[in-house]
């Protein structure tokens, strides 16, 4: 079984955005490209909830995410990506596909069929119904040494607490800190 791994960039004070949906406080250098490219040849596939979905689909196709970051950008362009969403009828991002009946089961379809991990990025709202149905099987979070007091915060609704084993903690030279656990037990 393929396992589903959640990214998110997170601040100090556990928010996800700044108010309006700011993201532009997310620190992304050479030493974060370097593990996002590495992270990205491990997984053979993308999960979005629309929101998150319809800013990479803006972003990652563009000249000019191609000329910042080719490397990750093209790993990004070529993925198979699968969006949970009620709303979308289609997508122009290549290589998409929209999951529109229930996320979970979809979901956990997609973790029986063969391959390597896929990658949740962001869409917190769709991560806590996976989190709900045990279907995320690894965590990593990068947190920004900044707080930002306002805006919306991770896992938010999460109904009951969770137990994570820790796997690693790696601090980079920008004063972020990439945190990775699994459920644990």
């Amino acid at each position: 079984m393929r396992k589903l791994i959640l990214q998110m960039m997170l601040t100090v004070d556990g928010l996800y955005e700044g108010e309006g949906g700011d993201i532009g406080w997310h620190h992304v250098d050479e030493e974060f490209n370097v593990y996002a490219a590495d992270f990205l040849r491990s997984v053979d596939g993308l999960v979005f909830g629309r929101i998150t979905y319809e800013g990479m689909a803006a972003y990652w196709p563009t000249a000019y995410a191609m000329e910042r970051d080719p490397v990750v950008a093209e790993r990004m362009n070529k993925l198979p990506k699968y969006v949970a969403t009620r709303t979308l009828t289609e997508a122009e991002w290549e290589n998409t596909t929209l999951l529109r009946g229930n996320a979970a089961e979809e979901i956990a379809r997609l973790k029986e069929s063969p391959g390597k991990a896929l990658a949740l990025f962001g869409s917190s709202r769709l991560a806590v119904s996976l989190v709900q149905q045990g279907l995320i099987d690894e965590y990593r979070i990068f947190v920004n040494p900044l707080l930002l007091g306002r805006g919306s915060r991770f896992l938010q609704g999460l109904p009951v607490p969770r137990k994570l084993e820790l796997l690693e903690a790696k601090a980079y030279r920008s004063g972020c800190v990439l945190l990775s656990y699994r459920p644990a037990g």
